[in-house]
C-alpha cells in the first residue's frame, strides 16, 4: 500500500492508502503476537519483529498526519 500510496491521484487517495497500510502492520502485530505465545517465533524474535513493526506504525502514522495537516491548510 506504501508503494501504491507514492502515486496516489490525490492527497486524499494517500492518505487512505497509508491509513490501509497502518492498518495491515497493525494486523501483522496480532498475528506476531499469536506466533510468540504458540512459541513458533521466541521472545527475541518477536521483540525484534515487533518494534519494527512499531516503528513502521509510528512513521505511517506521522505521514497520515502530515498529510491531513497539508490538506486542511490547501481547503
Amino acid at each position: 500500500m506504501v508503494r501504491e500510496a507514492e502515486y496516489a491521484e490525490s492527497i486524499v487517495d494517500f492518505i487512505h492508502k497509508m491509513a490501509i497500510a497502518q492498518k495491515e502492520i497493525n494486523e501483522t502485530i496480532y498475528w506476531l503476537e499469536l506466533m510468540c505465545e504458540t512459541k513458533y517465533l521466541s521472545n527475541k524474535e518477536y521483540k525484534s519483529v515487533r518494534n519494527d513493526a512499531v516503528e513502521l506504525i509510528k512513521m505511517l502514522t506521522s505521514s497520515i498526519k502530515t498529510a491531513k495537516q497539508t490538506l486542511n491548510t490547501n481547503h
